[in-house]
């Protein structure tokens, strides 16, 4: 394989899995803080608390801006929002005297805001007065904070950058180069989108690869424009700047799989005072790694085929059967606990193919309700003394079939627990380890043989599934979980 196809290859998008819940980020600035420190200014940081059981609880905390009273944070909070719970917070700014992962009870309070989650996300941009104790006010002093909702995005990237001959800043020394990269917004506004951390003594620095959402980088527009500043660092607070330059993430994916990711670093300034100046240093992008998160609904129209298996616990901590307490109790005028967890999830699997017939592979994409299309459903059991021996079995088939443990449908898998039930004894220990080794084989087998996928699979959703292909659904409480 050439550099140039390992460079594409890496640059195509990985699938993961999709997030479980819809998530906001939060990201902060301030300005005209007070100004703590006699001979500098103040070092600021931001501390992020969330009421919880009537108290303050610490999530997250920014890094700490140096010698700075207008403060933007490159530090963001990712936060689960619920829209039918208020979710107060409230943000503490600090002029930190040590390292921002200590504790902050030495630091100097410099002002505070409260807010909800969902002030935040309805106004997308909220800036407040800081308040010192007793709600005084510090000054001039305010906060904003910016929400993005990430809960649609389609995934994030991977980037590491770095330079070569960046031009010297320092007289007795070289340069202290970092690297900040701005999203250029729709008004114009420009967005920090992160700040790399601090190459000491280096013209030719090498910065740590980060990660960023694309809604983040480029509110998942390709085309947006995006800005790149290398600056000398300076512990006062007075950078100096080195140079810029302006690129998209379409062009970034494009030129680094074709081995070209580089730009000329320009300070203005110098190109129109100096006649033969050409930059002042190159930035090259030294790795590209791109994600796709994927939803359920993807893989499925993707052409993942899931194969719907049930794992029963047979115990003893479920009690006597014949006790009306015991979650396994034949109630003649109810079905029990597992009976209402079997239906509830195996009805959802075996009600398949709403839309009409489907046309033969490998022209058939299976439409969203065709999760288990053979209405053929695995039953397993663990944890008890089968017949006829009656030792102790933690992967037996509830149809007593070794060959063949598949029932027909979900009315099947429940005859054959009714069938099963009086015929073994409840025993131990609850051990899932088995069941879930046995499901793991009979997935890698399909996957070998391209069963565990069907139809056209788009190339951005390459099948990855649970368990390459199975939904394993245990049933040992009031409910099944998979």
């Amino acid at each position: 394989m050439s550099a140039g196809s390992e460079r594409r290859a890496a640059a195509a998008p990985r699938a993961v899995p999709a997030p479980r819940a819809s998530r906001v980020e939060l990201r902060l600035s301030c300005r005209h803080l007070l100004d703590r420190d006699p001979l500098t200014k103040s070092d600021p940081s931001v501390l992020l608390l969330l009421r919880s059981q009537n108290q303050w609880v610490q999530v997250d905390r920014t890094e700490v801006v140096r010698s700075s009273l207008h403060p933007v944070f490159s530090k963001v909070f990712t936060l689960d929002y619920y829209f039918e719970e208020v979710q107060k917070l409230r943000f503490e700014v600090y002029d930190t005297r040590g390292p921002s992962d200590l504790g902050y009870q030495d630091d100097d309070f410099l002002g505070g805001m409260e807010c909800t989650l969902g002030q935040i996300v309805a106004q997308k941009k909220v800036t407040r007065a800081l308040l010192l104790r007793f709600g005084r006010n510090a000054g001039k002093s305010t906060i904003t904070v910016t929400a993005e909702d990430i809960s649609g995005n389609n995934g994030y990237v991977e980037l590491s950058f770095r330079a070569r001959k960046l031009d010297d800043k320092d007289l007795f020394s070289k340069s202290d180069p970092f690297l900040e990269l701005y999203r250029v917004n729709d008004d114009g506004s420009e967005q920090l989108v992160y700040r790399t951390e601090v190459v000491k003594d280096n013209l030719s620095p090498v910065w740590e690869p980060f990660k960023v959402s694309l809604n983040t980088l480029c509110s998942c527009e390709e085309t947006r424009p995006l800005k790149c500043l290398v600056w000398d660092h300076d512990s006062r607070g007075k950078h100096d700047f080195i140079g810029e330059f302006s690129t998209t993430f379409e062009e970034m994916q494009k030129a680094f799989g074709e081995d070209q990711a580089q730009w000329d670093c320009v300070n203005a300034k110098y190109r129109q005072k100096k006649r033969n100046y050409k930059n002042s240093g190159v930035v090259i992008l030294a790795d590209l790694k791109s994600y796709r998160v994927h939803s359920f609904l993807d893989y499925i129209m993707g052409g993942c085929q899931i194969h719907f298996t049930v794992a029963i616990d047979f115990t003893a901590s479920n009690g006597d059967p014949r006790n009306s307490c015991s979650l396994h109790y034949i109630n003649p005028f109810q079905p029990n606990e597992y009976l209402q967890a079997l239906v509830a999830v195996g009805e959802i699997c075996q009600d398949y193919d709403r839309c009409g017939p489907c046309p033969p592979p490998p022209h058939h994409w299976p439409c969203s309700q065709d999760y288990d299309s053979d209405k053929r459903f695995s039953a397993l059991g663990f944890g008890a003394r089968i017949p006829p021996k009656y030792e102790v079995s933690h992967d037996f088939a509830i149809n007593f079939n070794p060959e063949d443990d598949e029932c027909e449908g979900i009315q099947g898998v429940v005859e054959a627990y009714r069938n099963c039930l009086p015929r073994v004894q409840l025993y131990g220990p609850t051990n899932v380890a088995p069941v879930i080794s046995k499901v793991a084989r009979m997935a890698a087998a399909e996957e070998s043989t391209g069963e565990a996928s069907v139809g056209t699979e788009p190339p951005e959703a390459t099948v990855c599934s649970l368990l390459s292909g199975y939904l394993l659904v245990f049933c040992n409480t009031t409910s099944c979980w998979s």
